[in-house]
């Protein structure tokens, strides 16, 4: 297991979405040590100055911009972050697949060459299909390699269904499984609205024809990312509020259920495959995976998402193990 008594949390890419968590991992006060690395020195550097003066505001933390294989020495967590973006909102995540798996190939070596105990927390896309090849390139227990899956895209779901209802999102309780990206699904048969099953909740609400607005709702989880791209360039803020959320419960050992990515082998009847399913994540990464009770129609849905998952990883040449 890491080495977690200096809680030190290293991110691999200084870019939106490195920044961002950066900033809210400084606010969350779980790490004592935060450290950025980029293949652009001068705007990890840049980076860690800006958060660094804004020290007297926050729990202590030091942060610091590190070069090298050794910035990951002593690390609890390596938080993987770089890699191409998408260019807009017209490109999809897998279309990022092939320089993205060269780029997190080499981190993953060299965290392995220096702190082969580490816990290795992947965000860069496609998130599931690098989170497998980092997987490949360690054979490391599974637990220690996981990917920030549909946490992102779950959180979304529970507030537009939150809005729908006119409740609050943390009454709310739903899981998009599958790829983060495309093929992912809401499981329908797993959502509660304070407590209570969708349907039965429905019934007490009584405002809407709720079924008839289920696909469009999933539709707009599955295209938020392509909008926020298409206003703004690029996602930056959920992703880093949800990696915080991941890497507190490591840190906290809090074995709290989350839908990160997760190396299947047989669960859900799936083998050599990584994706995004309801697990148990505490200390050690991840430490159980859910096999949750789904309908017949979601068994295919997240089958269907594997098949696509594993038909992009054969043109990468990453097979099973």
């Amino acid at each position: 297991m890491a080495n977690f008594k200096s809680r030190k949390v290293v991110i691999v890419g200084a870019g939106a979405v490195g920044s961002g968590f950066a900033f809210a991992l400084a606010q969350s006060g779980i790490a004592e040590e935060i450290a950025l690395v980029d293949v652009n020195t001068d705007l990890a550097k840049g980076q860690a100055l800006d958060l660094a003066h804004g020290a007297p505001f926050y729990r202590p933390v030091n942060i610091h911009a590190d070069t090298g294989p050794g910035a990951y020495r002593n690390a609890a967590i390596v938080v993987v972050t770089a890699g191409k973006a998408q260019a807009g909102p017209d490109q999809s995540r897998l279309e990022l697949m092939q320089i993205n798996a060269k780029i997190v190939t080499s981190i993953v070596s060299d965290i392995q060459s220096v702190n082969p105990e580490a816990i290795v927390l992947i965000a860069t896309n496609p998130v599931d299909i690098l989170t497998h090849v980092a997987r490949l390139r360690t054979n490391w227990p599974r637990g220690r390699i996981l990917g920030s899956g549909t946490v992102l895209d779950s959180a979304r779901f529970r507030w537009l269904l939150a809005e729908h209802c006119g409740i609050s999102p943390q009454n709310v309780h739903a899981s998009i499984l599958g790829e983060h990206g495309d093929s992912e699904f809401a499981a329908w048969s797993l959502v509660h609205v304070g407590g209570l099953p969708m349907d039965d909740y429905c019934s007490v609400c009584r405002k809407c024809d709720f079924i008839h607005r289920r696909p469009q709702i999933l539709e707009q989880v599955r295209r938020s990312a392509y909008h926020i791209i298409g206003y703004k360039g690029s996602t930056s803020f959920g992703v880093a509020m949800a990696l915080v959320q991941i890497v507190r419960a490591i840190l906290r050992n809090e074995r709290r259920v989350m839908t990160v990515s997760a190396s299947l082998e047989g669960e859900y009847g799936l083998k050599n495959i990584t994706l995004g399913v309801p697990c148990v994540v505490g200390a050690g990464g991840i430490e159980a995976i859910i096999e949750a009770r789904l309908v017949p129609e979601e068994v295919q849905q997240l089958a269907h998402s594997a098949q696509i998952l594993k038909e992009n990883i054969e043109k990468l040449g990453q097979g099973t193990p």
